[in-house]
């Protein structure tokens, strides 16, 4: 009966801990922490793509200051009207 008695308070116990606002705030906290750092590892890496393609386009600037025709990517203008090469 002693066993069984105090088998019931711990579970008493335990049960009365798993249900404070502490544990409940502690769990928010680090959800929270977790959702941000996901976020942030995200924009880091978008960051970290950036900088590489700013790093990839500043050898232009040479051949751009040499007077050199411009080599990345060209500029769309929309597609043609259909009678713009035709002839009268």
């Amino acid at each position: 009966m002693w066993k069984l008695t105090k088998q019931y308070w711990k579970d008493m116990w335990n049960y009365m801990w798993s249900k404070t606002d502490i544990d409940e705030k502690v769990i928010s906290t680090l959800e929270e922490i977790q959702k941000r750092y996901k976020l942030t590892a995200k924009e880091l890496a978008d960051v970290g793509n950036a900088i590489k393609q700013v790093g990839n386009q500043i050898d232009d600037i040479p051949a751009a200051l040499a007077g050199k025709k411009r080599k990345g990517r060209k500029l769309n203008m929309g597609p043609k009207p259909v009678n713009m090469n035709k002839k009268k």
